[in-house]
């Protein structure tokens, strides 16, 4: 078993096993309470995920009975005390996780148990996948403390379980639980508490044996990017560009190949060297090790 564990921050813990990555939220004496701390560690680990290719998935979760209870309000406000030169160019702390989740080449599975209120909820809402248990309980608490949505969520939670229910739950800022979060499409799905991380373990396993790093890459950003076009035709512009370079793809070969001889795919090509640089929303990625 491959195991590297990463202890250069202050409010997660950062481990790879067996090319998948586990981000822990740990504060698990303060309920996981997002702080600015957590916030740049967040971004910063997922960056590192992103950019390792021993990394297929990232599985995100929280220490303890809880995943994050909103915002550390234990110093009788919000922790967002920072030097800003440019507030225009500020990016405020649940944005900074959730930002970089959306821009993940890999995709990002949830474990959530316990509470996922405010800040613990919104950075979830650009993963591809969001695990919840039978205690789990839910709330975008904004209105009754005064504050703002953030995040990026008032984008997201529409796109995922529509603009009515967005509504309920924005407006409202009520506490609901795992078996409307997942009927309203919120959670993928819902396990015992002690199940969760288990359940998002064999989801993610699923995906690193069985999916091209490329195609999944592609596919995620290509939902984000091109689900919310006021009409299909970029996303035909991009089909089209993309199938027209399966005759010379080594995954695709590999992909046919694996299904016909009825064996395991080995997908040879990495996010590195194999992501097209044409995609319309493609940055470049950094060949640095982490």
């Amino acid at each position: 078993m491959d195991t590297s564990t990463v202890t250069d921050y202050s409010d997660i813990t950062y481990e790879v096993s067996e090319r998948i990555a586990t981000i822990t939220l740990n504060r698990p004496q303060a309920r996981n309470g997002y702080t600015l701390a957590m916030a740049d560690d967040l971004n910063a680990a997922l960056d590192r995920a992103d950019r390792d290719e021993d990394v297929r998935v990232v599985v995100l979760t929280g220490a303890g009975s809880d995943f994050c209870v909103g915002a550390d309000l234990s110093g009788g406000g919000f922790d967002v005390n920072e030097a800003v030169d440019d507030v225009s160019a500020w990016q405020e702390p649940a944005g900074r996780c959730s930002r970089r989740v959306f821009e993940m080449n890999k995709p990002v599975i949830a474990a959530m148990r316990g509470a996922a209120i405010g800040a613990g909820l919104t950075i979830t809402l650009a993963c591809d996948f969001r695990l919840g248990s039978t205690d789990s309980k839910f709330g975008f608490v904004f209105g009754r403390r005064g504050i703002f949505p953030e995040g990026g969520s008032a984008w997201h939670l529409p796109r995922l379980v529509g603009m009515t229910k967005a509504q309920d739950w924005m407006t409202s800022g009520r506490v609901f639980f795992a078996e409307e979060a997942q009927a309203a499409g919120l959670l993928t799905s819902t396990h015992a508490p002690t199940d969760v991380l288990d359940a998002a373990y064999e989801l993610a396993r699923d995906i690193r044996d069985n999916t091209a790093p490329v195609s999944v890459a592609v596919i995620r950003q290509m939902l984000n990017h091109l689900s919310g076009q006021p009409t299909p035709y970029l996303a035909h512009e991009v089909d089209s560009r993309l199938i027209a370079g399966l005759p010379t793809s080594a995954d695709a070969v590999e992909g046919v190949m694996s299904f016909l001889e009825k064996r395991p795919p080995a997908f040879p090509t990495t996010v590195a060297e194999g992501l097209p640089s044409w995609l319309p929303w493609a940055r470049p990625m950094e060949d640095s090790t982490p």
